[in-house]
């Protein structure tokens, strides 16, 4: 029989399309996490209005009275984290660069998606580099979160290919669906422990 299944928060600061992907994946019976918490630093923002309507908890915590006390406002992230008796979190759009408070509460706990293969293109604007360096070969990565940006152990990553004629508009879309299907994966695999958490699961997925 299967076992009872993980609580998991998600962390949005946007659409949450791939929070979207990960709460359809957590309605398969097998699936091995279950959505207990959907949380964003911006209280307008569309990915709360989408887990409501999925059912999910959902809370905000705007950044913005907080000002520049970064650490203040992660520990009220942290503690809902906790109150939603989270065990995991998945950052699907959260667009806050994480102080070394929650990196460090949830080291070994805390999932990432980034759009490029890592360590290529960390940060910012991927596409449009990737684009510029001359790449041949772009794509996603899930990777665990640590102080340092976009630098934690890969868990997972899918390829696409740079097509002739390519914009960054078209290759983030061709990145994006990738995404989708990468993040619920790795994190089944990160939760059901199928594949070491070090260890790349890499799908060269052509056009």
């Amino acid at each position: 029989m299967m076992g009872e299944k993980t609580p998991v928060a998600l962390l949005l600061s946007g659409r949450g399309s791939n929070a979207t992907a990960l709460i359809e994946a957590c309605t398969a019976p097998d699936f091995p996490a279950r959505i207990c918490l959907v949380l964003s630093n911006n209280p307008d923002a569309p990915g709360l209005d989408m887990a409501r309507k999925a059912g999910l908890p959902t809370k905000a915590i705007d950044h913005r009275p907080f000002k520049k006390d970064r650490a203040a406002h992660e520990q009220a992230i942290h503690a809902s984290l906790l109150e939603a008796g989270a065990e995991a979190v998945c950052l699907a759009g959260y667009m806050r660069l994480l102080t070394p408070f929650l990196t460090t509460e949830w080291a070994g706990k805390m999932l990432n998606i980034h759009p490029s293969l890592l360590p290529s293109f960390p940060g910012l604007h991927t596409h449009e580099r990737a684009l510029e360096a001359g790449v041949r070969i772009h794509g996603c990565t899930v990777h665990l979160v640590t102080e340092g940006m976009d630098e934690g152990p890969i868990l997972g990553q899918a390829a696409v290919p740079v097509l002739p004629g390519d914009t960054a508009d078209l290759l983030a879309a061709r990145v994006l669906r990738e995404e989708h299907r990468l993040y619920p994966r790795a994190l089944r695999h990160f939760l059901d422990k199928a594949a070491p958490s070090c260890q790349a699961e890499t799908a060269l997925l052509v056009a």
